[in-house]
């Protein structure tokens, strides 16, 4: 499966992925350079946040109170 993820590169060369990418195994990657200025990581306060939401998201009752949303 082909995956498409926005990082950026440092001027030491160095990537940075724009999000969390989990794979199973070791893959390889295919990284194009853009001529154009990064727009830096989209959402990075929401990865900030992610760790102390996710004690509320956790939570049984939250599955319960957005249960309805599940597919049957």
């Amino acid at each position: 499966m082909i995956h498409t993820v926005e990082e950026i590169i440092d001027g030491d060369g160095m990537v940075h992925l724009a999000e969390v990418v989990q794979v199973e195994s070791v893959q390889r990657s295919l990284v194009t350079i853009l001529e154009e200025e990064p727009l830096g990581f989209p959402n990075q306060e929401s990865l900030l946040s992610e760790q102390s939401l996710a004690k509320d998201w956790d939570k049984p009752e939250e599955d319960q109170a957005w249960s309805y949303l599940q597919l049957a």
